[in-house]
């Protein structure tokens, strides 16, 4: 774990797609919402990130974004002992922490980026409603539904030594997502959801500096993978790092139940205490 709070890198999570590969728990709720171990898959990335320091997040909602508003409404009471007293006619409650697991001290921001709106669209949504804060120069990207082991501290410090726009987080699994075209640590190229395999694809656990809000639009059709990620791979702006460990996503009720066996057997890589730094 980093000595020092990221404090100043906000983390956006994309949570406002449908979900409709996972329709069995969709339909109630959205797909970062669906829980593991009877906890949201959003929170769990969140409890990833929060212990290398970052402790900022926006969540770009829109499907039933009332549902994560009501979680993290009720957050408090969920994860600590309750007390409510009223014997003398007023009402007064409490929320004890537990000591085997203290709350978080984190910010959470939940933007209504619309139900109909693309991934770049939803990013550059949220990025405005906070953009008046100057304090931050670097900012954090993930999607909803990826649990990852990834050492999140060096790669920031791999995008901030390099000193260019954007880093991607590259895996090697089935297929399926997005293929990178990679010279040394140089993303050449980016096509979102080629068909056959792929030796390297998008990860997603982005960092970007500010300046890629330039390559992204508020526009409804605006999606994130296709001409942004395009044309930050074409400007020589776009470095990958390269994963070996742990990573995946869940798209499927069949996905959940892999996730779900991991949980149950106590080794869930992506839990703060199988970190192996």
């Amino acid at each position: 774990m980093m000595n020092h709070p990221n404090n100043n890198i906000p983390v956006f999570i994309l949570a406002g797609g449908l979900g409709t590969r996972l329709s069995e728990e969709t339909t109630v709720k959205p797909k970062p919402m669906v829980e593991v171990g009877d906890i949201p898959i959003l929170i769990h990335i969140m409890r990833w990130y929060y212990q290398f320091g970052f402790n900022d997040f926006v969540i770009c909602a829109g499907y039933k974004s009332w549902e994560i508003k009501n979680y993290f409404l009720s957050y408090p009471y969920r994860f600590s002992h309750f007390e409510c007293d009223s014997r003398d006619h007023t009402s007064r409650h409490a929320v004890i922490p537990r000591k085997e697991s203290p709350l978080e001290n984190w910010r959470v921001r939940i933007v209504d980026t619309g139900d109909n709106a693309m991934t770049g669209a939803r990013l550059a949504r949220a990025f405005d409603h906070i953009k008046n804060e100057n304090d931050f120069s670097t900012f954090a990207l993930t999607y909803g539904d990826g649990l990852c082991d990834v050492d999140l501290g060096a790669e920031l410090k791999f995008h901030q030594e390099h000193g260019n726009v954007g880093t991607v987080l590259t895996v090697k699994p089935k297929a399926r997502f997005g293929e990178l075209q990679i010279k040394g640590d140089k993303a050449l190229g980016f096509t979102e959801k080629p068909t056959g395999r792929y030796p390297s694809v998008n990860g997603g656990y982005f960092f970007f500096s500010r300046s890629f809000r330039e390559f992204i639009s508020d526009e409804d059709s605006c999606i994130l993978e296709r001409t942004p990620l395009e044309n930050l791979s074409k400007a020589g702006q776009l470095r990958v790092y390269p994963h070996e460990g742990f990573w995946f996503p869940i798209d499927t009720l069949s996905d959940k139940n892999t996730a779900q066996s991991l949980w149950n057997s106590g080794e869930a890589p992506w839990t703060p205490s199988k970190k192996g730094t």
